[in-house]
């Protein structure tokens, strides 16, 4: 398009874009353009996951070995603590409160240990998933991954904690009369179930703790409250037997999650720990609980995706 000026040349008006008009999401998707860090749909989700397969394990791994790398006994800590709070149990629980009340004697240490280390299991998933986020800030803003990496990999750190804790709990059954037998076996299937449990917790907490980092100092105190509710020093059947409370109150005790994967695997492990400990149902309500954590966790975290490290 052209016109005459008044002393005669001949001006060249420019042809209107065709963006002209166009919104800035109607540019954006006019070129292919995306929102930096927006979150994927949720089946891509799950395949970046697994293409970082390498790294949340690598992580992972990086994270257990520097737990303890000031302390002069090294990763022998990661054995050692569990151990000092069961040992600490015994004489406040076992001894002084009496809380051995059902379980024979013979059986009543292996029974403590194993409840020690699997709760412990749980709750540092917990405390490691509130901190996931926010403790790691510097990562998250620096680098393009699904954040999810990050909660998945402490709850399997902590996993492998647990692993090596079971050598000492074999130690201890076989010290006290419970021999490798078939019913071991169990233990398999049951921290898978705890496993995915446990990491649908971290991603929940993760979602939580990045924007209410106050809820680190709070969990603690819940999660202490959780383990004395659980049946980590005493049979919770046993224990309420005589007490003036109603029959539900027992059994909504005995189905929580945390009771519930620690029966399974003193069941498996504990010769003498019959199935008149448990629960009706118990692996119905072990894979429940693991499917109802494990998958809300996952999109109440993915669903947030976006907002992580935004500040």
């Amino acid at each position: 398009m052209s016109e005459t000026t008044h002393d005669g040349g001949v001006a060249v008006t420019a042809p209107p874009s065709p963006d002209e008009g166009l919104t800035a999401a109607e540019l954006a998707a006019k070129y292919g353009l995306a929102v930096s860090g927006a979150r994927p749909s949720l089946a891509e989700y799950v395949r970046q996951l697994w293409d970082r397969r390498h790294f949340i394990l690598a992580f992972s791994r990086a994270k257990l070995t520097a737990q303890y790398s000031q302390a002069k006994l090294g990763q022998l800590w990661q054995v050692a603590t569990p151990l000092l709070n069961a040992l600490v149990y015994f004489f406040i629980f076992g001894l002084l409160l009496g809380a051995r009340k059902g379980i024979p004697h013979d059986i009543y240490v292996p029974f403590l240990v194993t409840g020690v280390f699997v709760f412990t299991f749980t709750q540092s998933s917990v405390l490691a998933g509130v901190r996931a986020i926010s403790g790691n800030l510097g990562l998250v803003r620096a680098l393009h991954f699904p954040r999810a990496s990050l909660p998945i990999s402490f709850a399997l750190q902590q996993l492998q904690q647990l692993l090596y804790s079971m050598i000492v709990l074999v130690v201890v059954m076989v010290a006290f009369g419970s021999y490798p037998g078939l019913s071991w076996l169990l233990v398999v299937p049951a921290l898978v179930l705890h496993f995915v449990f446990n990491t649908g917790l971290a991603l929940i907490f993760a979602r939580m703790g990045s924007k209410t980092p106050d809820l680190a100092q709070l969990m603690p105190f819940v999660l202490r409250t959780w383990m004395y509710a659980s049946g980590v020093m005493f049979s919770i059947p046993a224990m309420l037997a005589d007490k003036d409370v109603p029959g539900w109150v027992t059994e909504v005790l005995q189905w929580n999650p945390a009771a519930i994967y620690m029966d399974l695997i003193r069941f498996a492990l504990i010769d003498g720990y019959g199935s008149e400990y448990l629960p009706p149902h118990v692996w119905l309500f072990a894979v429940g609980w693991a499917v109802l954590a494990g998958a809300s966790g996952f999109v109440y975290f993915w669903k947030a995706e976006e907002r992580y490290g935004r500040g």
